[in-house]
């Protein structure tokens, strides 16, 4: 049996916990709340996060992160991307050389403009062989339900990849593997920003015809940054690419959709920020994301306009203008 340490305990993070849980491993969630300890410990519940989700009893809880890592063989992150940088900094000593570190979280860092993975690198020292990344079409409270859904495990070793998949395979979950790392992290923190303008595009009342544009021409400038990057263009066809954006951009489980529509219904952006229970990546990630491609003199318009409308004060509906007013061009093109 493998033994888990899942760090922390929000929507995603326990519904992965249950998921190892399922495929037979022990988890251990590290949570910041007693509450959320006490209740996951004693009834297998965390009422805060996932109201009406039972926990397998393999899944137990603790507010010590040495006592969740203690014996750990799989070390999962499951924390919002900007704070992850801090956060391994105290766990890191306390991790097993021979564990291995299993993101789930979808952002670019504030200022460095590095991915998670190489956040995590940087931070513990770690191997790329040592580290996995989990993407995909995988929206908590689904896969809670035990709805059928598939994700992609992507490491550079294989036997990483392949041990992860093995750990989170249920019958519920069927992970695949993938060595492009750069590719499904990249979909996967873009994907959030694009949501985002999805969002406004409900809020304003756009219909099905707008959705999928911009779903299609985000997936486009997304793919464009990932290849400038170094990512194979098939990632972006596959469950971290289009599989990730279209389950982001369509549900209402989504939070960055859900914040992306309070904008687009005129909510301003503090009220938005202030009615939010948990944190919408994609309001943090956008402007790294928009340095990133600008760095690499990519072209990414949509990005730019949800940039402008978080952090400029443009009103969506004006961005909306400005995205229909471009020059016409092909609809493929590199850069």
């Amino acid at each position: 049996m493998r033994r888990a340490a899942v760090l922390c305990a929000g929507s995603w993070g326990t519904v992965f916990a249950k998921v190892l849980a399922d495929a037979g491993a022990r988890a251990t969630l590290l949570a910041r709340e007693p509450d959320v300890v006490t209740s996951i410990n004693r009834c297998h519940t965390n009422p805060r996060y996932l109201p009406g989700l039972t926990l397998p009893d393999r899944v137990d809880a603790t507010l010590e992160a040495a006592e969740a890592l203690r014996g750990a063989d799989l070390v999962v992150l499951a924390v919002p991307s900007q704070v992850l940088r801090a956060c391994l900094a105290r766990w890191a000593p306390l991790v097993a050389p021979s564990a291995v570190y299993v993101s789930l979280m979808k952002g670019v860092e504030l200022g460095s403009r590095l991915r998670m993975s190489e956040v995590v690198q940087e931070v513990t020292g770690a191997a790329p062989e040592r580290i996995a990344v989990v993407s995909g079409p995988n929206l908590a409270r689904e896969i809670a339900a035990e709805q059928p859904a598939a994700t992609v495990v992507a490491s550079v070793d294989e036997r990483t990849a392949r041990a992860v998949q093995a750990a989170c395979w249920t019958p519920y979950l069927r992970p695949y593997t993938n060595p492009d790392v750069i590719g499904c992290e990249l979909a996967g923190a873009v994907k959030n920003v694009i949501a985002l303008a999805a969002g406004m595009v409900e809020g304003m009342g756009f219909g099905t015809n707008t959705a999928a544009s911009l779903i299609t021409r985000g997936l486009a400038e997304t793919t464009r940054l990932g290849v400038a990057l170094g990512a194979g263009p098939l990632t972006f066809a596959g469950l971290a690419g289009m599989g990730d954006l279209v389950a982001t951009c369509s549900s209402p489980l989504s939070r960055n959709r859900a914040f992306g529509e309070k904008l687009g219904r005129g909510v301003p952006l503090a009220q938005a920020d202030a009615q939010q229970h948990q944190v919408a990546e994609g309001v943090r990630s956008c402007r790294p994301v928009l340095e990133l491609a600008r760095s690499l003199d990519v072209q990414m318009p949509i990005t730019e306009q949800v940039v402008r409308v978080i952090h400029e004060g443009l009103a969506p509906l004006d961005a909306v203008k400005e995205l229909m007013s471009r020059e016409p061009g092909p609809e493929y093109r590199a850069g």
